[in-house]
């Protein structure tokens, strides 16, 4: 699956969760949505896009990505 397409579906999610007043659990909720349906690649390849550069993902998924990241490599 293309990258584009990716943060495309990332900042979708992410918009969903943005009514969430506590934007902890906005990530939080986006982080969750991302481990329970998407295919590990498509993780890996949007854990790399932010760990690389990022600039196109809403506030919200690049926080879910990097607390995902994180989670990940420990």
């Amino acid at each position: 699956m293309k990258t584009e397409r990716l943060i495309k579906m990332a900042n979708d999610i992410s918009d969903f969760f943005n009514a969430e007043s506590d934007k902890e659990l906005a990530a939080d909720g986006v982080k969750k949505h991302i481990l329970r349906s998407w295919d590990p690649r498509m993780r890996n390849a949007i854990i790399l896009y932010c760990q690389q550069d990022g600039s196109a993902l809403s506030n919200i998924a690049k926080a879910a990505i990097v607390k995902m990241s994180a989670e990940t490599t420990d």
